[in-house]
């Protein structure tokens, strides 16, 4: 299976209509590639609050329609990152898409874990309450997204839903990139699973960005990992691992709690 995550910088200069139609553009050069991911938050900025009411759109807004256009063309499963979703209701949410190679939405994922201790996202934004799992051709995604990396029981009611590939979008800080990696092989290794962790590049809302977007298999070994500034991180990997390695040392059969 080959997936290439788009790891790209937010810059303040550039609307998110030209953003949103830059990103397509890279989405398309990924035709032959089984799935592509986009990080967290892209149009905006994951620590762009104030920009958050303002750019939020339906769950079949414009993003939603680019970002069909663009699966479609490229045959590709796309993970396209999350947008700030306004629900009928008012409410925001950070909600995470995903099409298949015909442009279908497949599932939506409305984050569960919100940053912010008490300010922020924590409280501009409603708290999804589902997991959402994904089944592909070769593989089944576990879909979660940036701060939710910080709580294993997430990934383990993931692994009981069937999920095989973890896939993390993210706006992570630099601050705490060792943190990032960390835990990325952390939740590679204790569910015995593939990570797809796709952050962004530069500096956004002026904090500056860990990029370093990562790919880690059930062992807990880096198979790829991007640098700091935008990149595509592409990677061939062979999902039956998961199964093998399950088999071969199977701690998951073991859980108590």
């Amino acid at each position: 299976m080959r997936a290439s995550l788009i790891q790209i910088a937010v810059d303040e200069g550039e609307s998110v209509a030209s953003r949103r139609h830059r990103m397509a553009s890279l989405v398309r050069e990924q035709a032959g590639t089984d799935l592509v991911v986009l990080p967290e938050l892209w149009t905006t900025g994951a620590f762009a609050f104030e920009e958050f009411a303002g750019a939020a759109e339906p769950l079949e807004g414009p993003t939603h329609e680019v970002m069909a256009k663009a699966a479609s063309d490229a045959g590709v499963w796309l993970h396209a990152g999350s947008i700030p979703e306004r629900a009928p209701d008012g409410t925001l949410y950070n909600t995470s898409l995903l099409f298949s190679p015909s442009g279908e939405l497949a599932a939506s994922y409305r984050k569960i874990h919100r940053f912010g201790f008490d300010k922020g996202e924590a409280v501009l934004m409603g708290r999804g309450e589902d997991l959402v799992t994904v089944r592909l051709p070769e593989t089944t995604l576990g879909v979660a997204t940036c701060y939710d990396l910080r709580f294993p029981e997430l990934f383990r009611g993931l692994v009981d839903a069937g999920a095989e590939t973890l896939v993390i979008p993210a706006g992570w800080p630099e601050r705490r990139r060792d943190h990032w990696t960390l835990l990325a092989r952390a939740r590679a290794v204790e569910n015995q699973a593939f990570v797809l962790a796709c952050g962004t590049a530069g500096t956004h809302a002026r904090v500056p960005q860990a990029g370093h977007s990562i790919v880690v298999d059930p062992w807990g070994q880096v198979l790829a990992e991007a640098g700091a500034d935008e990149e595509v991180l592409t990677v061939e990997f062979d999902p039956g691992k998961v199964a093998v390695t399950r088999e071969q040392f199977p701690a998951l059969k073991d859980r108590v709690l």
